[in-house]
């Protein structure tokens, strides 16, 4: 089954609703170039900032939930909405809402690992002081296969990828937002080797660099394949790229090198995720 996957990468502001006619125009242009699925960044509609995480919340069926919802009917996409920080009983989540063509919520996946890192003379940043964590495994099912979800740092667990392989995922989307210290090192490798353990297509989307922004992200939005080749890979600025998957293809790839089929599930342990 082919699919045509586009990734907009954009700026974003201190301007919720600047944050979301540029979103607007980016999905416009991946529709008008084909795309069936695309996706957002990670907080594409406010800065990436402790600060702005409980300024910027929303509950489901909020503003940016509705802007998703709609543009996923109007353009009759299947959209990865990138991530908000979402507000419920008190908590706020990094989530990811995923639409239909009919602007239905198919799921929402909220950040199971929290980005709590302190480089030296690098980056430091704690998600874990605004933001609580999710516990869900996120695939959802498309005429094109299994469709996973989850958010920038959970990429570097690898066990979560395989329990979204296990579940059948096909391909597994990443709205995500590297920064300049881990970016350049790690982006590229993160994503070529989760491909890699699940043997299907990875893909990352991230916002613009902005050198202003007190949070600057790497930028580098990219499509990886089963073999862990980089299909296209954008760079820091702002752009739409869209580009042909063939999902059948991992069938191939997986009877070359069958990693799935070899694997000793008796000497996992089992995981608390739901």
């Amino acid at each position: 089954m082919k699919l045509m996957l586009g990734l907009c990468q954009m700026k974003v502001t201190n301007d919720k609703q600047a944050n979301l006619r540029r979103a607007e125009e980016a999905l416009r242009q991946a529709a008008q170039q084909g795309a069936q699925v695309a996706v957002l960044p990670e907080m594409f509609n406010c800065p990436y900032e402790n600060a702005c995480f409980p300024a910027y919340a929303e509950p489901a069926g909020g503003e940016s939930w509705q802007f998703l919802s709609r543009m996923a009917k109007t353009l009759k996409l299947y959209l990865v909405g990138g991530s908000v920080p979402e507000w419920e009983d008190g908590k706020i989540y990094n989530t990811s809402y995923i639409f239909s063509p009919h602007g239905e919520e198919l799921a929402r996946h909220r950040k199971v690992h929290l980005f709590d890192i302190d480089v030296p003379g690098g980056q430091r940043f704690k998600e874990s002081d605004t933001l609580a964590a999710g516990d869900q495994v996120t695939v959802v099912d498309t005429p094109f296969g299994k469709l996973g979800v989850a958010i920038c740092f959970d990429i570097r667990f690898a066990e979560l990828f395989r329990l979204m392989g296990d579940r059948g995922a096909a391909l597994i989307v990443v709205p995500a937002a590297f920064n300049m210290t881990t970016g350049p090192l790690h982006w590229d490798l993160a994503f070529r080797m989760r491909a890699l353990d699940q043997q299907c297509f990875v893909a990352g989307c991230s916002p613009a660099r902005d050198p202003s922004a007190s949070y600057v992200a790497y930028g580098h939005s990219l499509v990886c394949d089963p073999w862990g080749t980089i299909l296209t890979e954008l760079d820091e600025t702002e752009g739409v790229r869209v580009i042909p998957l063939d999902l059948d293809d991992l069938a191939k790839y997986r009877a070359q090198i069958p990693i799935l089929a070899g694997r000793r599930t008796d000497l996992y342990r089992t995981e608390a995720l739901k």
